[in-house]
């Protein structure tokens, strides 16, 4: 297969512009009308392409960026490159994306939670809580899960809507894994009552702390 440019990618992306799929995205922050099945369709086409996923981040097109993060190889970046990317970031998928897909199978993964963790911008602050749930959930030795506690105490009710989210999550995920606290996340839960009232379709569960936890863990039990 010749080498494809940018300018043919930006044409197909263009190409698979929906009206419909850019007015639900918008609800959610995101910028971009690109159906996500037909999005991953691309990439695996595509293939592995790790200069043509640079050049396709460097775009700054909300689609060109989701795209480049399924092509490129997540441990070719440096350090420095994939915290510049994260601070570009803006986008709720593109930010989801980048942690979840590239950052999380970098070694850089450690550092970077360190180093985002408590970073001033919340959106950067909320890829450094992902990233320490994904280690409460996989990894938790080593972390101080009392002061993690103490942190979503202190701090979520008043978060930003990203960092709440990356909190809330954290706090759900101590309470599912780690049985020994979770009396005290879901106390934590009910007192703060972030996401209660948060409209979840039927057949989902609620992203609300005490309920989270309760249905993972009779999942579990049963």
């Amino acid at each position: 297969m010749a080498e494809t440019t940018v300018a043919e990618v930006m044409a197909e992306l263009a190409a698979l512009e929906d009206p419909k799929a850019r007015a639900v995205n918008e609800k959610h922050g995101d910028d971009h009308g690109v159906n996500l099945g037909k999005l991953r369709a691309l990439a695996k086409r595509l293939k592995t392409q790790q200069d043509l996923a640079l050049e396709l981040w460097a775009t700054g097109d909300t689609a060109a960026r989701l795209l480049a993060l399924l092509i490129c190889r997540p441990k070719a970046f440096s350090r420095d490159q994939l915290d510049t990317m994260l601070r570009e970031a803006r986008r709720p998928k593109v930010h989801d994306w980048l942690v979840n897909y590239v950052v999380k199978k970098s070694a850089h993964a450690e550092d970077l939670r360190v180093a985002w963790f408590s970073d001033p911008d919340p959106v950067v602050a909320s890829a450094g809580w992902a990233l320490t749930t994904d280690r409460v959930a996989r990894k938790p030795e080593g972390l101080d899960l009392d002061a993690l506690l103490d942190t979503v105490e202190a701090e979520m009710k008043g978060a930003p809507d990203r960092l709440q989210w990356a909190m809330n999550h954290c706090l759900a995920q101590i309470g599912i894994e780690h049985p020994e606290h979770r009396a005290r996340a879901i106390e934590i839960g009910e007192r703060l009552e972030v996401l209660k009232d948060y409209p979840t379709p039927p057949n989902c569960t609620s992203p609300f702390a005490p309920v989270w936890i309760t249905e993972m863990v009779r999942r579990q039990n049963a």
